[in-house]
């Protein structure tokens, strides 16, 4: 890790660690980001999430860079692997068993898969009544499009995202990260702790969690929807800019580098009036309110970028904050790590890393004051814990090795 420029907090791994949400089992048969986001974020805080993977593993372990793991070593950290092999009977029976003592579910197969492997919700949910089962699928369970592959750049583009995103004049963009997945991986781990709230106030027994990757992505667009339905427009897309309060863009300093500025406020747009030597515009028809400001965006971008033409991105960002004018710069990966408030809020952290020493990675959110989340073990090699795991489920050894000659399980 290239650190020259500073010294990031190091997290060590804490395997006693108890969290808030101690005492929760995670059995997590999903694939790729966001089965793996949902278990993370539930694994930071103390659930014991058992990985349960195939005899391949997991499609994660194959994004690569630099050689490295490095999506999986990220994504899958405070979890366990088992290696079961599901197309095997007694595979399926030593899940079973699995479920019998854990609270939570997660799977992200096309819908149907779950039920064809004899699997199904009813199945689950007759062997621990209590299951939380998370199903996350691209569509979700029903509907016309619920047989079709679910990745999640389609998704992207079919929620409205992707229109939305880029310039006018181009082809609409899709996000470079899986966006999609991240989003219903929150949402996934929220809707979680709320079916395992309700069943705390016994306002249901287990229950069957539909997330598709479309709909939390979708509800990100908010107020679109009743924007069209009310006066029939379709907003279009306009690059850094904004359609509902400007100013707002991205501007090229003397240096090269960009800022980004908001002025959504009246108060801050005459501020940042007064600050380019322009008090006249406060007054100015074209931008004298925010509407006539959106109206007129083209001409107000040409004058705040010819001020910040002229300034370096050091210089513009000083005199802008001390105009209380809402500005930051625009940041790739190495500024974050030369950043001293990244640093000093241990935004970015490094972890221990047999492969590479440490590896850096964005530390655990939400803050909690009393129950913080932990890092308590590294992401796991493929089938670490599948002996471990199978001799805390009651297994003998001499079961465990008829297990692995029917090849329903694999030990690393």
């Amino acid at each position: 890790m290239n650190q020259n420029d500073a010294e990031f907090a190091k997290k060590v791994f804490d395997p006693d660690y108890i969290g808030a949400l101690d005492g929760v089992r995670v059995l997590d048969l999903s694939r790729l980001v966001s089965g793996n986001i949902a278990s993370m974020l539930l694994g930071d805080f103390g659930a014991d999430v058992i990985k349960v993977e195939p005899p391949e593993g997991d499609p994660l372990r194959a994004w690569r860079d630099g050689g490295e793991s490095l999506y999986w070593k990220t994504y899958s950290r405070n979890k366990r692997s088992i290696v079961l092999n599901l197309r095997v009977d007694a595979a399926k029976a030593v899940l079973l068993s699995l479920v019998e003592e854990s609270e939570v579910l997660i799977e992200n197969f096309k819908p149907g898969t779950l039920e064809e492997m004899g699997l199904s919700p009813e199945v689950l949910l007759k062997r621990n009544p209590k299951l939380v089962i998370l199903r996350i699928s691209g569509f979700g369970q029903d509907g016309p499009y619920s047989p079709l592959p679910g990745f999640g750049s389609l998704v992207e583009a079919m929620s409205g995202l992707a229109d939305r995103t880029g310039f006018s004049d181009r082809e609409p963009v899709l996000p470079p990260f899986p966006v999609a997945d991240m989003t219903a991986g929150l949402y996934g781990a929220m809707a979680t702790l709320l079916a395992l709230r309700s069943l705390d106030h016994a306002l249901s027994a287990g229950q069957v969690i539909d997330l598709s990757l479309l709909e939390p992505l979708f509800s990100l667009l908010g107020p679109d929807a009743a924007i069209y339905n009310l006066t029939g427009e379709v907003k279009q897309r306009v690059g850094s800019a904004s359609n509902t309060t400007a100013p707002r863009n991205v501007y090229r300093c003397l240096d090269g580098k960009y800022i980004a500025l908001s002025g959504s406020m009246p108060s801050m747009a005459e501020r940042i009036f007064q600050e380019i030597g322009r008090p006249d515009l406060i007054d100015d028809p074209r931008f004298v309110d925010n509407s006539a400001r959106i109206l007129n965006r083209d001409e107000l971008d040409e004058l705040l970028g010819g001020w910040f033409a002229t300034k370096s991105s050091k210089e513009a960002l000083e005199k802008m904050r001390a105009a209380k004018a809402t500005v930051g710069p625009v940041y790739d990966i190495a500024d974050v790590f030369r950043d001293r408030h990244f640093i000093e809020r241990e935004i970015l952290v490094s972890i221990p890393d047999d492969d590479l020493g440490e590896i850096p990675v964005a530390n655990i959110v939400p803050r909690l004051s009393a129950t913080p989340g932990r890092f308590s073990r590294p992401a796991p090699s493929l089938g670490l814990h599948t002996l471990e795991i199978l001799l805390e489920a009651g297994l003998t050894r001499a079961a465990i090795d008829d297990l692995i000659r029917a090849g329903a399980v694999k030990i690393a």
